[in-house]
């Protein structure tokens, strides 16, 4: 299955830390009035059955709009609930064996941080990339810092799309203007907003001018 570079315009990816006001449902059906083409459920802390009824709920909306939902690091859960696809990590489950047992059923996107892991990936049956951090984050303590020039490389490297996270929020979007990236993702820039809709209209139409 392979990911449309349009899917991956404005990739939201789901962190209960800021639920309270609006439930995470809530949260995420704002971001997709405001303009998110991509949903990322990310729960580190459920358990297996929770997260899979969350994921089914979340299937349902994202569905009612025509949004994929795309789960992280959990195979089992998203071909369970019948999401679009699976987000892996280096660390996670092997690309090429999640393509073999899931076929065509799921998109299936690989965390890269370097050119070799970037082919890789694409050789193991990935249908996107997520490349980053691009800037530094606090959502992701561990995560590698990735400079513009390699961001660039990557995308030059491999054929399949690619989306720029870590860090990003309104104010530096534009730095990634001409790196080839399809689109960008976001965690806080979106989920900490007050108003996630509004914020969603204007990162969505910063992310149209970069991509």
């Amino acid at each position: 299955m392979r990911c449309a570079r349009e899917t991956l315009r404005l990739y939201a990816v789901t962190d209960r830390r800021w639920t309270g006001r609006q439930t995470l449902l809530e949260q995420v059906e704002a971001a997709i009035k405001g303009g998110a083409t991509c949903i990322q459920l990310r729960e580190k802390e459920l358990g297996d059955g929770d997260f899979l009824a969350e994921a089914k709920e979340m299937l349902k909306l994202c569905r009612s709009y025509g949004v994929p939902l795309i789960i992280n690091d959990n195979a089992d859960v998203a071909l369970e609930c019948g999401a679009d696809g699976v987000h892996v990590g280096q660390s996670d489950a092997d690309a090429a064996e999640l393509r073999a047992r899931a076929g065509d059923k799921l998109i299936i996107g690989v965390s890269a941080q370097t050119v070799e892991q970037a082919k890789a990936a694409e050789r193991a049956g990935a249908d996107y990339l997520g490349v980053g951090a691009v800037f530094s984050t606090t959502t992701k303590l561990d995560a590698v810092d990735v400079p513009g020039d390699t961001l660039r490389e990557i995308c030059s490297a491999v054929s399949i799309p690619v989306v720029a996270i870590g860090g990003i929020n309104r104010d530096n979007i534009r730095e990634l203007s001409g790196s080839g990236v399809a689109g960008v993702a976001l965690v806080s820039a979106i989920f900490a907003a007050d108003d996630i809709e509004g914020e969603c209209r204007l990162l969505r139409k910063l992310s149209e001018e970069i991509a």
